[in-house]
């Protein structure tokens, strides 16, 4: 795996952890509603990953931009889809969003790496 997409996990499996352990109800529940909202309802998992990949990047959060992105490629988004959804992204979003797709394309890059070793 990628030392860009290995650092990522780490970091957010390692905060999470300590987050979630800390036991505040508040937390917990927004934790468990971002985890619930994302399953497959009357939209498909891929769809709600790329609305959340799109409102990230116009949001500009790199954290849940590079966490949609690995989902969304986990869940057979391609290349094309990925990237119109970011044109969409840049489009809301305005060109402040740039630099994000340039990181959120060297992310996907690195998932594409990645799957073929």
């Amino acid at each position: 795996m990628s030392e860009l997409i290995q650092e990522f996990n780490d970091y957010r499996s390692k905060m999470n952890e300590k987050l979630l352990a800390d036991n505040n109800k508040i937390v917990k529940r927004i934790f468990n509603l971002d985890t619930n909202a994302y399953a497959p309802g009357a939209l498909d998992v891929k769809t709600k990953e790329l609305l959340g990949l799109v409102a990230s990047a116009v949001l500009r959060c790199d954290d849940c931009v590079k966490y949609h992105l690995e989902t969304s490629f986990k869940e057979g988004v391609s290349k094309e889809e990925m990237m119109e959804a970011m044109g969409i992204a840049t489009l809301v979003g305005g060109t402040i969003v740039i630099p994000h797709l340039r990181r959120a394309y060297e992310f996907w890059e690195a998932l594409e790496e990645a799957e073929t070793k």
